[in-house]
């Protein structure tokens, strides 16, 4: 819905050209709780005329059904649209409204106050230009106050609206306004935010949002809206940068059409500038700017176009196009990271990263110190629970091609996604490449893999066996072996006990111990495969992330997980060890099955039911199943695995 403007009824060709090409700003709205968030973009949608008549009645009828101001219109139902919302009378969601005026279009997201709701704000705050950070003027600068503003910071927003709201309530009282603008800046310098134009408000009646107040005649500032409608955009100081375009698509209509597609992050590229694709460093020229409606001489940043390039080389979906100082590849940095989880961030577990159309596996180290945004304190942590924000390492399968977030947040920011749910877990920035990434490279080797497996007279694998303590994994892994050795195969087996008394020693059985074990197993079963042997892995390993994390780190071909599925009663009962009997009294915590959860495979390669066979029937399935796959065709040495 656009602005209405007396072109409308004069002029309607007009009108559309201008509005067309108004400039775009979007801003959020933060601040603590009942600051009064919501009834100022109310109050921004109805001053510019962004209210339609049936949507008038609506608002008056559900202000005096469910409205906070006794009877009087209600603004912030226009923007608390959930039912939940609306029986608290807070924000929980980020609610987004668009509206404009003769000059300019605003996209506003109305961000959450509550501590508990800090993900939400950030997800609201990583496309905006600029922030509103409402005080309550009875109430001064707050906790969440400070920690909207940190993270206002972190995200790379500079421009800032200290808006001190209510003022109607203290009488409008400069003294007030001066001392809380003065406590505020004095904060916003420590963090760096040193573009703040603080302005005093009354959402409800509307007191300097669109027109000056009678009420505040001492100040001699903009009004809320001119000040929005006026605020320089970083358009500008994006052109400026760089040559930055990450590739989103190869367009390959035909054969003799190949380009390449996205949103020009920052720079400008013309036709016969020399580009760079990012990571594989191949250097070309650029020979068309196909847009839908035509070539164009010039493309600038915020555009989406297609690119061809004089020369056939290399460049694929997530890959980036630079000119001038290109970006760095690297695949260790440090990051800052928000978690947005239920479930905590756990070091060594598997996630995916994507950073713009980029996705790659990518594993967490503990973090450096997680971040007290209330008190800038930096404190020592294991992990990151929920709204949590520390500074962490983190390692990729591969090498991207980046740039630090306080350069660039479209190529320094990226996402974490759970591999299992695909569910977004945390976001985070790049701060630097780590430089042993840069010390670090892959050694060349004549000898390979299948060389080794050949001279063996076999094809290496990784038989992984999963289930429970007491489920019989180690027995059927150790027939197995019996039977393999006897056919002349080359094995080894990694047991749970048996590495916990040398290379995971100093593992404990919390969750991210239990990640951390079969991390450090997994990459050894890869050695084991490299060196052409089939290993025989028995750990518990209840989480499926780990698994899947082992899984990709060889060939599909090689990596058969086998359930060995027994009933927790059964397991127990037989308690060869008297670990359950210990987790029964609570004299061993974290136990799997008891007090730490154990995820069974969901399309195991192979599933031993143990209640219907014993292990030596068990052991003869697993071996009849490998002949089927081919792993052990032949006799002694064979040369056909």
């Amino acid at each position: 819905m656009a602005h209405i403007s007396d072109l409308i009824g004069t002029d309607i060709d007009a009108y559309l050209l201008q509005h067309q090409h108004k400039s775009l700003l979007r801003f959020i709205t933060c601040g603590s709780v009942d600051d009064g968030k919501s009834t100022l973009i109310g109050r921004l949608l109805y001053d510019s005329k962004m209210i339609f008549e049936d949507q008038m009645a609506a608002l008056e009828a559900d202000s005096k059904r469910v409205g906070t101001q006794g009877g009087e219109i209600d603004f912030a139902l226009l923007v608390d649209g959930l039912a939940a919302e609306r029986e608290q009378g807070i924000t929980i969601d980020v609610a987004y409204r668009f509206f404009s005026t003769d000059r300019r279009k605003f996209i506003v997201a109305d961000t959450p106050g509550h501590e508990q709701y800090t993900r939400n704000m950030v997800t609201g705050a990583s496309t905006a230009d600029l922030a509103v950070i409402l005080v309550d003027a009875r109430k001064g600068i707050l906790t969440q106050t400070r920690r909207h503003s940190f993270l206002v910071s972190l995200i790379g927003i500079r421009k800032v609206v200290l808006a001190v709201n209510k003022m109607d309530l203290v009488g409008f009282d400069q003294a007030i306004f001066d001392q809380i603008v003065s406590d505020y800046r004095a904060f916003a310098a420590q963090i760096g935010l040193d573009d703040v134009t603080a302005i005093p408000i009354s959402g409800l009646r509307g007191d300097n949002i669109a027109s000056r107040s009678e009420a505040t005649p001492w100040f001699d500032g903009p009004v809320l809206i001119d000040h929005l409608e006026t605020v320089p955009l970083d358009e500008a100081r994006r052109q400026q940068g760089d040559l930055r375009l990450p590739v989103q698509w190869v367009n390959r209509p035909n054969l003799d059409f190949r380009g390449f597609t996205g949103q020009i992050a920052s720079g400008v590229v013309r036709p016969g500038d020399v580009v760079r694709v990012l990571p594989s460093g191949k250097q070309s020229k650029v020979a068309r700017i196909v847009t839908y409606d035509g070539d164009l001489d010039l493309a600038v940043a915020g555009q989406s176009v297609t690119l061809t390039l004089e020369d056939e080389i290399d460049c694929s979906r997530g890959d980036i196009i630079a000119s001038g100082n290109p970006p760095e590849v690297a695949d260790q940095f440090e990051t800052t990271l928000i978690w947005m989880a239920e479930e905590p961030m756990l070091p060594g577990r598997s996630y995916w990263l994507k950073i713009g159309a980029k996705l790659v596996a990518a594993t967490v180290t503990e973090p450096k110190y997680k971040i007290n945004v209330n008190t800038l304190e930096r404190l020592a942590a294991k992990s990151l629970t929920l709204n949590e924000i520390g500074v962490c390492n983190i390692s990729l399968d591969q090498q991207i091609a980046f740039d630090p977030y306080k350069d660039n947040a479209d190529t320094g920011g990226f996402i974490l996604i759970d591999r299992m749910t695909n569910a977004t877990i945390g976001a985070g920035l790049i701060n630097f490449a780590l430089r042993r990434s840069q010390n670090i490279h892959w050694q060349a080797l004549d000898v390979n893999k299948t060389s080794r497996a050949d001279l063996k007279g076999q094809r290496s694998a990784i038989l992984w066996f999963t289930g429970l303590s007491g489920s019989g994994k180690s027995t059927i892994a150790n027939l197995v072996e019996k039977q393999l050795f006897a056919l002349g195969r080359h094995t080894t087996v990694l047991d749970g006990d048996n590495v916990r008394h040398g290379l995971n020693r100093d593992l404990g059985f919390t969750d991210a111990d239990r990640v951390e074990n079969i991390r450090r197993v997994a990459e050894v079963s890869k050695l084991m495969v490299e060196a052409g042997l089939i290993t025989l892995v028995s750990f518990i390993s209840p989480f499926r992330s780990e698994r899947q994390m082992a899984r990709d780190l060889v060939e599909t071909s090689e990596f058969i997980e086998i359930f060995v599925d027994t009933p927790l009663a059964v397991a127990e009962e037989r308690d060869v060890k008297g670990l359950y009997k210990k987790a029964r009294s609570g004299a061993l915590k974290n136990f799997t099955g008891i007090d730490s959860p154990y995820e069974a495979p969901i399309t195991p390669e192979i599933h031993i039911v143990t209640t219907k066979m014993s292990p030596e029937q068990a052991a003869d399935l697993i071996v009849e199943r490998l002949r089927d796959r081919g792993l052990i065709k032949g006799g002694w040495h064979g040369p056909e695995i």
